[in-house]
């Protein structure tokens, strides 16, 4: 069983999804000053992070709460829905005031977690949805606490605080499953592999494409 995670986490981890570009070096460079302060390229970056995670989130959620085969697996289904739920509410709350253009699809490699995940059943579902998952918010947890230390912007900021209470959860219930693999999990969250950008990047949407949604 161990040989066979180690396997599917090596193919799998890799770091969380990025804006519309590749992050460049100069993410503290203000890119538009608006109502709630100076918006920088990594406030931005942040805000279309968030909503992607979501994208692809929410739906393992629901996956969780009919595949899964033990209570805390459906369990952290639903807080997984819940979570990005309330999450989404507020990217499409505040990306108008901020005039951020928001993805409606995840990343390619994001869909692929998805994929993997439809195409798993029993005990294999169980296991790889926690310990991708968990993966995915340990990585994104360091970005949170940076991005809250450091924005300008009232918005951001007010994300960031909801974000990360929302991960911790995930990370939490996640290891309640008993089924995350520490190991594992702490080798690819410190030396996750190389992706080219088109991988980790979520497409914008398309002129006239309806706002997906993600319902309570």
């Amino acid at each position: 069983m161990g040989g066979v995670l180690g396997v599917t986490l090596s193919a799998l981890a890799c770091p969380a999804v990025l804006g519309f570009s590749a992050v460049s070096a100069a993410q503290d460079r203000v890119i538009a000053q608006t109502s709630a302060g100076p918006l920088t390229e990594a406030d931005r970056d942040f805000v279309v992070k968030v909503r992607a995670a979501g994208l692809w989130e929410y739906p393992v959620g629901k996956m969780a709460l009919q595949k899964g085969t033990t209570d805390a697996v459906r369990t952290a289904g639903r807080h997984l829905v819940s979570g990005h739920a309330a999450l989404d509410a507020t990217c499409r709350k505040i990306a108008p005031r901020l005039d951020i253009a928001l993805p409606n699809r995840p990343s390619p490699q994001q869909q692929g977690f998805v994929a993997t995940l439809s195409a798993d059943s029993g005990r294999q579902f169980d296991s790889d949805m926690a310990n991708i998952l968990r993966i995915t918010h340990g990585q994104i947890f360091t970005t949170i606490a940076k991005i809250r230390s450091t924005t300008r912007n009232t918005l951001v900021r007010q994300l960031a605080d909801q974000a990360n209470t929302t991960v911790l959860d995930h990370i939490t219930v996640m290891e309640k499953t008993g089924l995350v693999d520490l190991d594992q999990v702490l080798f690819q969250e410190t030396t996750p592999p190389k992706l080219p950008a088109d991988d980790t990047t979520p497409p914008p949407p398309t002129a006239g494409e309806p706002q997906v949604t993600l319902k309570p």
